[in-house]
């Protein structure tokens, strides 16, 4: 049961001291980031300020609340405690601030890690939908393809590809999508279409830097035409597309983004690989009433779009005959 924000306080008269309100909120930042370091970025401290606050709270309150971790700073029992409380407080705090229509408002800023493609196509619109229903959250979007962080440090929510296998975090998955094979008009009408796999090896292939992927499921994809000689690489999923639409070979591209471009064709359908995009944060960030806002967003935006980053209408129209005993790959 949570011990109320009134009784660890009086409690904490009766060990080191009163509680100051400032380490309460600075518990929240350490709690929800797992570093001293981004927890100073959010409330704009350094990090000597944050250890003091930290090593102030423990003094108040008789005990630590903060233990090192393989993952960053992990809140101690009597620290989850203490951070339950915080979150009282600030509710409260939230509850006093209201939107122009009356009912409580929300603010503050979350941060999101995401894929190029994720980012651009589902995230952003998520971003716009919970700023028109909260305009006091801001929703910053980083661009990163890797595995997920296993400190988290400076994000609140991150969007992976593949199953990821975190310590003291939730992991959601939001959406199938699928990897298929595009050319563009243009190039089919210079080299002969491929019609069976095999014939794949006579065109060059448009995909992500090998020596720089990070993320397995995202490797796993290009065994899918292993005999095909790379032509344009690249750590970013739109300079796929668009090398594609420049004629430079066939590209294994996100089908949500390929579909986009009349003027890409979708060649052997049934070369493809299924992937997954998954949602990843801290416990405490879950608790954040602003980061559910967001999460619910992107969960919303992802359902939404499942067609769409399945690929299913480009399947269904695609020109290109199908083949059976043509390679898939579906990975976790």
């Amino acid at each position: 049961m949570t011990e109320p924000a009134h009784a660890l306080c009086k409690n904490a008269h009766m060990r080191g001291g009163a509680v100051n309100p400032q380490d309460l909120v600075v518990l929240l930042a350490v709690g929800r980031t797992g570093r001293f370091t981004a927890a100073g970025d959010d409330l704009g401290l350094n990090h000597t300020t944050v250890a003091r606050r930290i090593e102030s709270l423990e003094h108040a309150l008789g005990g630590r609340v903060v233990t090192r971790g393989a993952a960053g700073w992990e809140l101690t029992e009597l620290g989850r405690r203490a951070f339950a409380s915080a979150e009282q407080v600030e509710d409260a705090m939230l509850g006093l601030s209201t939107d122009a229509d009356g009912t409580a408002g929300l603010e503050g800023a979350v941060r999101v890690s995401a894929t190029d493609g994720f980012s651009a196509y589902l995230l952003a619109p998520a971003a716009v939908d919970v700023r028109s229903r909260h305009p006091r959250i801001g929703v910053e979007i980083v661009t990163a393809t890797r595995l997920a962080s296993h400190t988290r440090s400076g994000v609140d929510i991150e969007i992976v590809v593949g199953e990821p296998h975190v310590h003291r975090a939730e992991a959601i998955r939001l959406a199938d999508y699928t990897l298929g094979l595009y050319a563009s008009r243009s190039y089919l009408c210079r080299h002969a279409a491929p019609t069976s796999h095999a014939e794949l090896s006579g065109h060059p292939l448009i995909y992500f830097v090998d020596s720089m992927l990070q993320v397995d499921d995202l490797d796993l994809a290009r065994t899918l035409v292993p005999q095909m000689q790379e032509a344009v690489t690249s750590t970013n999923v739109f300079v796929h597309v668009e090398a594609t639409r420049a004629h430079a070979g066939i590209g294994l591209l996100p089908c949500f983004m390929a579909d986009r471009h009349d003027d890409l064709v979708r060649v052997l359908p049934r070369v493809r690989a299924r992937l997954s995009y998954w949602l990843v944060a801290r416990t405490e960030s879950f608790r954040r009433p602003e980061v559910a806002v967001v999460v619910d967003a992107i969960r919303a935006a992802a359902h939404a779009r499942r067609g769409e980053l399945l690929g299913d209408a480009a399947e269904t129209t695609s020109r290109q005959p199908l083949r059976d005993g043509l390679p898939s790959v579906r990975a976790r």
